[in-house]
């Protein structure tokens, strides 16, 4: 398999994560990888600072008091960095066996599920203060309907913060996306900002963070 244009570290999981070809292409990557992932990803070779960075402005922006849904949680990084700041409501959802297991393991969250983030979601309109979802848009994951369907569950003045590899927001039709529902009504654009994301490749971010409407 050919190196992806966003640098990988060489590492051969970061490589078939961004030539994923659907769910169950996840699927079977991600339980595959559940048990080393948390340190292939903490190595310095990835650095992979996003899960600190989404719970860092969560705090920022929403507090440590609502309802949290962690939308495509994996191995419980971004819940288990929300509970040693305060935050005590969180549930995950993943569409890997796997990384469920693992991230319930963290004691970081109240309940989780399995889902298909291609899909909506199995969860009523307003149902969360905050909605956060880090590494799932980007290559060969989520595509740009996801923030819809985030606001879709999240409580009017609630908020949505997610990371957007920054090769695929505009490429990928997720800033058009946002611009779409800003446009509409659905939400209103906080914020964009590149950040860091892998540090130790120099991969950035877009954190996207939305109040809902």
């Amino acid at each position: 398999m050919s190196e992806p244009t966003t640098p990988t570290g060489g590492h051969p999981n970061m490589r078939r994560a961004y030539g994923l070809r659907g769910p169950d292409d996840a699927r079977e990557l991600y339980d595959e990888w559940a048990e080393s992932y948390d340190a292939d990803l903490a190595d310095a070779s990835q650095d992979y600072v996003a899960p600190r960075l989404a719970a860092e402005t969560v705090v920022r922006v929403a507090g440590t008091g609502g309802t949290v849904l962690d939308a495509g949680c994996g191995t419980g990084l971004v819940g288990a960095a929300l509970a040693e700041r305060g935050v005590a409501v969180v549930d995950g959802v993943d569409v890997s066996p796997g990384m469920l297991e693992r991230a319930r393991d963290t004691g970081a969250y109240r309940s989780l599920e399995p889902a298909d983030l291609t899909r909506p979601l199995a969860t009523p309109d307003d149902a969360y203060d905050v909605v956060v979802c880090v590494g799932t848009l980007t290559h060969g994951h989520v595509g740009p309907e996801a923030p819809g369907e985030f606001l879709r569950v999240t409580r009017p003045g609630g908020t949505v913060v997610a990371t957007v590899l920054d090769d695929v927001w505009e490429p990928g039709g997720y800033r058009a996306e946002v611009d779409g529902l800003v446009s509409a009504g659905r939400a209103d654009l906080v914020s964009a900002d590149l950040s860091p994301y892998r540090a130790g490749v120099g991969v950035e971010a877009r954190m996207l963070v939305l109040t809902a409407r």
